[in-house]
């Protein structure tokens, strides 16, 4: 498109990892209907999908900046805010799919009100149905009150405990709103500009209603526009990466709260406190069937003890009495234990051979203590038959979860109709065939228009589009396939509108690039996008390295200070560093400060920056290094890196650092 003025929009979309849903985005643009006028700028975050060197010559009209680093969602819009030109700048998500009319419907109502800051429209989730966070409320305390402690889900009808979400007010009406989402907001550029753009302390979440506040304190209002609307993916960018959404997210909360709401000390406690209840709640309910295993764990191993007890001493009871309750506490805490160091419950999904590994380590545990303790060594066949015992119970548990997996489960059978008599649709077919997609079962084709033959591809014809909602209801579908590139975004977005009610996700492969129908494919069939995520993430990995700083910590501040002091350093900043470590403020090993933002990783007493020398290396060299350790992290690397500290300023080479 070729634009001889100042445009009317300009679109600004930060890219992470999601070239698929990119180009879907895109292409959702290129079919925008009207004499509206726009430019596309397209900010990537450092993805590592190839996103810009495959996409750059399908769209040579889009401006492409494309950074060294993820600097996060704020600070890379404010990147592409600088390159805008147009009247109005749309804050637009990669993950997203605008309709037709979206354009020229905003730049129309934002024309004619001109008292709006900001606007955003209605946006619906994949299966057609409303995304509640598209128009919210401050998180006032009252209302991250009702968030943080489920009582707007609970009275979601309700004015007073529904404020942060406006589940009471209605979808198909504008109106003023606190904030919108970050995934679509447009205003005036010269406003936007005046402001700033977004809060770079925001690294993901929290910077949309940040921004939402500061232009309603200029005077401008905040406005939810139900007349058009979009599709968002939601989440997608973050799915594909190691961070913590969950963490993320609330301590965006908490930015916000103590950068508007920060005179009230009580307030910012509560919702720390709050903020941390519900984000070990969100962890709990991720790990639910890891958590309710180990439930079913800890009462088969009590209930094999006090049959295998009942068995040799024919009564369940038959230990001495001071032998309760210390003997099946201990035997329960060593049983968990052994499993949680094979990884079971915390790093991967329960197993029938996992389990049995860790139920092995336990009992060779047990066996050995009873050689230290012999008033507790009342019978070894009670310990191999309570082993026996368990581990058959082990197995059925872990059987009837993965049955119900498959039946109810992510694993369950994933009935699928394709729309479009088209060649794409057998590719898409044949591909869904696979071994490794066998849970994805094609029930049919739709035709976009009247046909006469019953099959297509070997696939039968059970209808047209005409009828697709009656047909999602009657089939019990819940993924449609729409492989006809003769119907268009807006189509598609009606018939997922019609459909809402049955929640089947919809899914575009208009186009049948390879990057889109693979993206699709593995959608509809459940397989997860592969994900590094960084060794020092792990639970495992975490406990063993918060109990290394801590022990070392202890050991120094108590044992080694002295030393330290005869030694030149400083008493106070001395003991203010390894305070620091106590408290978790620092690690012993860790990072040195390089201004990147990561998902994990403390700044450390030492390091692998640290021992190489940081005035001798290179930027880009810190942020490789600072990256490899939290890739690659293992205790016996902290254990190293300590050492070599240690060796080299007690060699006297001041190039090394003082901990």
């Amino acid at each position: 498109m070729t634009l001889r003025h100042q445009p009317d929009v300009s679109i600004l979309i930060v890219n992470y990892n999601v070239k698929d849903f990119l180009l879907s985005c895109l292409r959702s643009i290129a079919e925008t209907r009207g004499p509206v006028s726009y430019e596309i700028i397209v900010v990537d975050n450092a993805s590592t999908d190839s996103s810009v060197m495959e996409l750059t010559p399908m769209f040579p009209h889009v401006r492409w900046i494309a950074l060294d680093q993820n600097v996060g969602f704020g600070r890379g819009n404010n990147i592409g805010l600088a390159a805008c030109t147009g009247r109005y700048v749309l804050f637009l998500n990669p993950d997203t799919i605008i309709g037709a009319d979206t354009l020229q419907v905003m730049v129309d109502y934002l024309d004619a009100n001109s008292d709006v800051g900001l606007a955003g429209c209605k946006v619906l989730n994949s299966d057609g149905t409303f995304q509640i966070a598209c128009r919210r409320g401050f998180p006032t305390p009252w209302a991250s009150f009702c968030k943080l402690f489920g009582l707007q889900s609970l009275f979601h009808r309700s004015p007073l405990f529904a404020q942060y979400n406006q589940l009471f007010r209605s979808i198909d009406e504008t109106y003023d709103i606190d904030a919108l989402i970050g995934a679509f907001m447009m205003g005036p550029r010269s406003l936007l500009e005046e402001v700033g753009g977004f809060d770079p302390d925001f690294f993901m979440y929290g910077e949309d209603l940040d921004l939402c506040y500061r232009i309603q304190q200029k005077g401008k209002s905040i406005r939810y526009v139900h007349t058009t609307h979009i599709t968002h993916f939601k989440g997608e960018s973050t799915r594909r990466s190691s961070m913590n959404e969950v963490r993320v997210f609330y301590h965006a909360m908490e930015i916000f709260a103590r950068k508007h709401f920060g005179s009230s000390t009580f307030y910012l406690l509560f919702l720390r406190l709050g903020i941390r209840l519900r984000g070990l709640l969100e962890r709990l309910l991720r790990k639910r069937l890891e958590i309710l295993t180990m439930m079913f764990d800890i009462i088969g191993v009590n209930a094999a003890l006090l049959i295998s007890t009942a068995v040799r001493f024919d009564h369940p009871f038959g230990f001495p009495d001071y032998a309760y309750p210390i003997v099946p506490i201990s035997l329960t805490a060593i049983m968990v234990l052994s499993l949680m160091a094979v990884g079971e419950y915390i790093e991967h999904r329960p197993s029938i051979r996992r389990s049995w590994v860790g139920l092995l380590v336990a009992f060779y545990i047990t066996v050995g203590l009873s050689y230290f303790f012999k008033d507790f060594a009342f019978s070894r066949g009670v310990v191999l038959m309570t082993t026996a015992i368990t581990a058959l119970w082990f197995a059925i548990v872990r059987s009837l979860f993965a049955l119900h997996d498959t039946i109810r489960g992510r694993r369950a059978e994933r009935r699928i109709l394709l729309v479009g008599l088209t060649e794409a649709t057998e590719r898409i077919h044949l591909a869904l065939q696979t071994a490794d997609r066998r849970s994805a079962r094609v029930v049919g084709v739709v035709s976009h228009g009247p046909y006469t033959g019953e099959d297509f591809a070997g696939l039968p014809v059970v209808g047209t589009t005409d009828y697709l909602d009656k047909l999602v209801r009657d089939l019990g579908v819940g993924e449609v396939i729409v492989a006809d590139s003769s119907i268009g975004q807006d189509t598609a977005m009606r018939l997922m509108i019609a459909c809402s009610t049955w929640k089947a996700r919809f899914h575009l492969a208009a186009g049948y690039d390879d990057i889109v129908t693979a993206r699709v494919i593995n959608d509809v069939a459940g397989i997860e996008p592969t994900v590094t995520v960084p060794r020092i993430l792990s639970i495992r990995n975490r406990i063993v390295k918060r109990t290394f700083d801590i022990v070392v910590a202890l050991f120094v501040l108590s044992v080694a200070f002295p030393v330290l002091i005869l030694k030149g350093a400083r008493r106070q900043e001395a003991s203010q560093k390894w305070l620091d470590v106590l408290r978790g403020v620092r690690s012993v090993v860790g990072l040195y400060p390089d201004g990147k933002q990561r998902s994990a990783g403390k700044e450390g007493l030492t390091g692998l920056v640290h021992i190489s020398g940081p005035s001798r290396l290179s930027t880009k060299a810190i942020v490789d290094l600072n990256d490899f350790y939290v890739e690659r992290y293992s205790l016996p690397l902290d254990i190293e890196i300590l050492l070599h500290t240690i060796l080299r300023r007690t060699s006297g080479n001041e190039r090394y650092p003082r901990i």
